[in-house]
């Protein structure tokens, strides 16, 4: 396999030939992020007039997002979706998207994506071959659970949260005072069934596909992290393709992530709706000593200078 994809992304045209260049993630078809990217790859055949086609491999069909990052890594794949809290593990600035209000805003964390900071951030692992085309919106974060709503950071108390494998998931909850559990989505679904866990965190369309709701009635929107998707290529692809090439992709990249925020913002209501329906009480908890909470977790960054000059410069901005 990954003979033939390096054959179809890595590869050298001509003038006249087309250059073919597969994308792979691990979401089902019905998702905004996916229908983004069938988005992207339309434009791409569009502005290259058919010179450039992105070929989409939906639903892990070539590996988990993890695989998917590493093959992109090697030049074996072109394109894929990664979450930032997944980046950390090759930059350590990319930590910064999940720290607990580290925005103050939904407007205000578009603006730093948006803007240099994001773009610093996108370009930041160029040297691990891997290189930031545009973010997606992924929501904010809240807590979901099984026998009582989350109200203050002390019902957390003694309550097992599954997170993400990030070590800042895992230091948030900690610091608001619930045991982490760090498992794979596609484990939670059993492991909130069984007891394993007593209950998960992540945005509403996640809740509503994941079917999660099925066991968890409690939603409680603290929204502590805005944490979003990143779309990146293989710098090993990007280095051979040319100017042109270069801004046709960036060009469709950039349009089909102004798309996909609208269609995020659509799959939201329809999940609050579906969830509620389905018996999820929704519950608006007061963030205030949600935030306090976590204060003393961001200022233990200053002992990472890098990571923290991130936080400083996003707080900066107005």
């Amino acid at each position: 396999m990954f003979g033939a994809l390096l054959l179809a992304t890595g590869s050298c045209v001509g003038p006249d030939e087309k250059r073919e260049l597969k994308l792979a993630h691990g979401l089902p078809v019905d998702h905004p992020v996916h229908r983004a990217m069938e988005f992207m790859a339309q434009r791409a055949d569009e502005l290259s007039e058919g010179k450039l086609s992105i070929d989409i491999y939906p639903a892990e069909q070539l590996g988990s997002e993890q695989q998917c990052v590493e093959l992109v890594q090697i030049g074996s794949l072109a394109i894929t979706k990664v979450s930032a809290a997944v980046m950390e593990s090759f930059a350590e600035e990319y930590k910064v998207f999940g720290l607990p209000y580290i925005f103050r805003s939904k407007e205000h964390a578009f603006k730093i994506m948006d803007g240099e900071i994001g773009n610093d951030l996108l370009l930041s692992t160029e040297d691990k071959w891997i290189r930031g085309l545009c973010y997606y919106d992924a929501g904010s974060r809240s807590f979901y659970t099984k026998s009582k709503p989350i109200t203050h950071p002390d019902d957390l108390a003694g309550m097992k949260m599954r997170v993400m494998r990030s070590i800042t998931a895992v230091e948030m909850v900690r610091a608001l005072g619930g045991s982490a559990t760090p498992i794979s989505w596609g484990e939670l679904y059993t492991a909130l069934q069984s007891g394993v866990v007593d209950g998960a965190e992540n945005n509403p369309p996640s809740l509503y596909t994941s079917r999660h709701y099925e066991v968890c009635k409690f939603y409680s929107l603290d929204e502590h992290t805005t944490i979003p998707d990143v779309l990146v290529i293989s710098q090993k692809v990007w280095n051979k393709l040319s100017p042109q090439e270069k801004e046709w992709i960036q060009q469709a990249a950039d349009e089909s992530a102004v798309l996909e925020r609208k269609l995020w913002a659509e799959s939201e209501i329809e999940s609050y709706e579906e969830v509620q329906k389905a018996g999820v009480k929704i519950n608006y908890p007061d963030k205030g000593p949600f935030m306090e909470k976590v204060k003393p977790l961001l200022e233990s960054y200053k002992k990472y200078p890098a990571i923290y000059a991130y936080i400083k410069r996003i707080q900066a901005v107005e």
